[in-house]
């Protein structure tokens, strides 16, 4: 995978960083670009009273690229907190996405002057290729150091006259995705005052499940899209929006980094990628409901509840969200539904769909693994991928003397029986 790294106080998010994401994508070619909120940016403090949480500017870049396989989130600067030097962040990424040769660090001509004082910055020339990109100057300029040049448009848009614009009442609205408007008014971000009254809050998918059959349960999606044997692109949407807006921000960052595994694997198997997206994006949107609604939805796919899920409801939230899935957005593809059920447990009788999003779930890139789990997917067969993750997660629960599921047992026994 070629991949691109943009960094930023994303203090909010705008349309002039997805164009910037968009160009380096064309120009360079890349499979993604890895977009990094920093905790504190050491070029752009903030002034009093314009600052948004870091959970708030992780939640506004997630709104702001659903839909997009193209681009992802980390958050490693955010866990870090402090300021991050961009070595260590390169050293990070590329142990955990493996990316094919250097990544290239995209940064702004406004920074590129001051980067031969940037911390170790002969590491970071070793490390990933130096992209510039015009912010300031018309033309390319000329650097003391190996670099790039992205000829791309400027776009007049800045986080700070965006805030600035928000605090006197001018026109701003245009200047973000629609999502990023919607958090920023929510949560009267940078000084925002509504000049009426909010609208009514949207439904939450637990405070709907008590509706019956043609209530407000089966009629929630802002959007009526259908999937039945493809997976549109507007249904994907449709369901990543659900998930951003009844998940926490970390929840919704897995579930966005399952899909993009997914996928992947699902190009290297030779699998529908928008099927694996699909079921990626959607394994965990029952995760955080109450343990009665989830019982509840799981019960009606009339399959049997086992005496370990009824003392632990949380363990049928695969199943509710293909429940979820089918009722309320219309999914009746049999193999994004059984991916989706079988995701926690895994099944004897699973289909490679299910195989893909069971592994994507335990591998995707913020979890801390051994990497080597994560070359495998890159090179070893489907079942000897799944053999291994399963057994690493047996070992796991076992270790923390948890009690296993049948379906896992049952799971490893066949792998082990077929000598995979």
């Amino acid at each position: 995978m070629k991949l691109g790294i943009l960094g930023g106080s994303f203090n909010p998010v705008h349309h002039g960083h997805l164009f910037l994401a968009d160009t380096a994508l064309t120009v360079l070619k890349l499979d993604r670009v890895v977009m990094i909120p920093a905790y504190r940016s050491p070029f752009k403090p903030g002034a009093e009273g314009m600052e948004s949480s870091a959970n708030d500017r992780i939640a506004m870049l997630a709104s702001a690229v659903i839909g997009d396989c193209r681009l992802a989130i980390d958050d490693c600067e955010i866990k870090r907190e402090g300021i991050s030097y961009t070595v260590n962040t390169l050293e990070d990424i590329i142990a955990r996405y493996l990316p094919e040769g250097k990544p290239f660090l995209i940064i702004g001509d406004d920074l590129a002057d001051d980067f031969p004082k940037w911390h170790d910055c002969e590491r970071i020339l070793q490390l990933a290729e130096i992209v510039i990109a015009r912010r300031l100057n018309s033309a390319p300029v000329k650097y003391p150091f190996p670099h790039k040049f992205i000829d791309n448009e400027v776009m007049n848009i800045s986080s700070e006259t965006i805030r600035q614009k928000i605090t006197e009442r001018s026109g701003w609205k245009s200047l973000v995705p629609s999502g990023v408007r919607a958090i920023i008014e929510d949560k009267h971000l940078y000084g925002y005052s509504p000049s009426s009254p909010s609208a009514s809050p949207k439904a939450s998918l637990g405070a709907s499940l008590g509706a019956s059959p043609g209530d407000a349960y089966f009629n929630l999606a802002t959007r009526e899209w259908s999937v039945s044997k493809n997976c549109t692109q507007a249904a994907i949407i449709n369901i990543e929006t659900t998930a951003r807006e009844n998940l926490s921000t970390a929840r919704f960052l897995h579930s966005r980094n399952t899909a993009l595994i997914a996928q992947e694997l699902c190009r290297r198997f030779d699998l529908d990628p928008a099927a694996g997206y699909l079921a990626g994006i959607a394994h965990d949107l029952c995760k955080q409901l109450d343990a009665k609604d989830i019982m509840k939805l799981a019960k009606s796919d009339h399959k049997v509840v086992t005496d370990l899920e009824k003392g632990k409801p949380s363990l049928l939230h695969g199943r509710a969200a293909a429940v979820l899935l089918k009722e309320r957005f219309s999914i009746h593809n049999k193999d994004i539904l059984e991916a989706v059920a079988f995701h926690t447990m895994g099944s004897e009788n699973m289909g490679p769909l299910a195989k893909v999003i069971y592994i994507a779930d335990k591998v995707e890139v913020s979890r801390n693994i051994d990497p080597a789990l994560r070359k495998m997917c890159r090179e070893e067969s489907l079942d000897r991928i799944l053999f291994t993750v399963v057994k690493k997660t047996v070992s796991k629960l076992q270790s923390r003397e948890l009690d296993l599921s049948e379906d896992t047992l049952r799971l490893l026994d066949r792998m082990k029986e077929r000598n995979i």
